[in-house]
């Protein structure tokens, strides 16, 4: 599925009102991944802290259960590897489409000849890097 995200984009010559640019792109299933693994590694952290807890016995004499414990928690520790993976391919892709010169190339009003059209500032991701190496 694609998603259409607008931005404005500023009017030039005659015409006053802007026009809506639509970036193509589904780069939410990177960060919906990690958030769902989040969740779940939660709720798993709550049942292994009530099962710690409440039925500290049964834990101890059942030999099955910690390598049951230990195999679901190395799980969720490779699927945490690869959603920290997909959420930094997600903020590539984010980055790269919204790109000044990437969103300069996609406007229709500075393909003329004589137009000169640039950049202000780049974005600042420093934040969203961040999050990723976290």
């Amino acid at each position: 599925r694609l998603y259409q995200i607008p931005f404005e984009m500023p009017a030039c010559g005659e015409e006053s009102e802007p026009h809506t640019l639509h970036l193509i792109g589904d780069f939410s299933a990177p960060a919906e991944f990690f958030v769902t693994l989040g969740v779940f590694s939660f709720l798993y952290a709550m049942a292994a802290l009530v099962l710690y807890l409440r039925f500290h016995s049964l834990y101890g004499e059942n030999k099955k259960l910690p390598f049951a414990d230990f195999c679901v928690t190395v799980c969720f520790a490779f699927f945490w590897l690869v959603a920290a993976a997909a959420w930094g391919k997600g903020l590539t892709d984010v980055k790269a489409a919204t790109r000044p010169a990437s969103l300069i190339a996609a406007m229709a009003v500075c393909q003329g000849q004589e137009v000169v059209c640039n950049a202000g500032a780049t974005p600042a991701m420093g934040l969203a890097n961040i999050s990723v190496v976290r």
